[in-house]
């Protein structure tokens, strides 16, 4: 039986209610003879689903079955950047390949989890997961708020998440530490806007009008640093730890006649 979260011809039928999802069975069981085939009915995307575990299961491929979560994380950095470029350079063929890359990933991780014990999960609780979230997260749709514009949106949207995760103390909770230094930086500069360290509008005095101006600046910056034989990835990832300890201070309530927290990084070096 087709699932209706995976079917592609649910294009009218209503989402799923978020009460508890009713059991579904793992990958595992319904493939239950990797080798037989899948019904004619099956979606292009079920036959992935088993086209996966018949190649994890006994009798299959040597190099996946000795696969782990962590020895896939290489792989999965390599398609997801791969999935960049085919969107800002590729073509529609491109694009097709690459996210079909990217979701064998997915799947590949949720077929390991569906044949490890203490993990127990298989892609249709990822699938449940994910649309108990997303749904959770716009009330603006599936509920009773009202966010007329993108602009309400993303001013209501940490709400949500925090009422999700109220184990969150820091607006920099959240942010992997893992990112590029740049994109990091851009990530907790956002952050500092939303406590108010920062000004959103506060622009420093440099020639930059569009990415066209911006790319230059910053590859004249990388070859500066590279010909003084400085890291300018180790070098910008170090001002931001100062600036997340910058606002994990700002964070912290100020006692009475306490001075203003203020690192000295939101600045032009003097």
């Amino acid at each position: 039986m087709t699932n209706p979260l995976f079917s592609s011809a649910r294009t009218d039928a209503t989402l799923p209610e978020m009460n508890p999802a009713p059991a579904v069975s793992r990958a595992a069981d319904t493939v239950a003879d990797p080798a037989s085939p899948l019904s004619p009915a099956a979606t292009p995307l079920e036959t992935l689903i088993a086209t996966v575990a018949r190649l994890r299961a006994p009798g299959g491929c040597p190099w996946d079955a000795d696969q782990t979560h962590a020895s896939l994380v290489r792989h999965l950095v390599e398609e997801t950047h791969e999935l960049i470029e085919a969107i800002e350079d590729g073509s529609r063929d491109d694009l097709l390949e690459e996210l079909g890359d990217v979701l064998y990933q997915v799947l590949f991780h949720a077929d390991l989890a569906a044949h490890t014990p203490e993990e127990d999960f298989d892609i249709q609780d990822v699938a449940a997961r994910l649309t108990e979230k997303m749904v959770g997260r716009h009330p603006h749709v599936f509920g009773d708020v009202t966010l007329e514009t993108a602009e309400e949106v993303s001013a209501a949207w940490d709400g949500f998440k925090a009422e999700e995760k109220p184990g969150r103390t820091s607006v920099l909770d959240g942010i992997p530490a893992g990112m590029p230094a740049l994109a990091l930086a851009d990530k907790v500069l956002g952050r500092a806007e939303k406590i108010g360290l920062l000004e959103a509008d506060a622009g420093f005095p440099l020639p930059i009008e569009s990415e066209a101006d911006l790319g230059p600046l910053l590859l004249a910056i990388v070859a500066s640093a590279r010909s003084q034989g400085l890291d300018a990835e180790r070098a910008l990832r170090g001002a931001v730890r100062d600036l997340q300890a910058e606002i994990r201070g700002a964070e912290i309530p100020a006692a009475p006649n306490d001075d203003a927290f203020d690192a000295g990084i939101i600045a032009f070096p003097s």
